[in-house]
């Protein structure tokens, strides 16, 4: 297990966890959204690729739509 710091709250996960698992099991997997991981924006292209590491600090914002 890992800690990790989600939009500003420390969270334990399983290690190995890429980023897109982490979306996936917020339930943001289909979802329009930002995520920045350590002060850097991640492509949506990119967040099966990333494995998450210890203390990594990972912001997500949620796109709505108004009209």
């Amino acid at each position: 297990m890992i800690s990790i710091k989600l939009n500003g709250t420390e969270r334990v996960i399983k290690e190995g966890w890429v980023l897109a698992h982490l979306l996936e099991e917020l339930s943001f997997a289909r979802a329009r959204i930002a995520v920045e991981l350590n002060e850097e924006v991640v492509p949506a292209s990119r967040h099966a690729d990333i494995v998450l590491a210890e203390g990594d600090c990972i912001e997500i914002v949620h796109a709505i739509g108004g009209g």
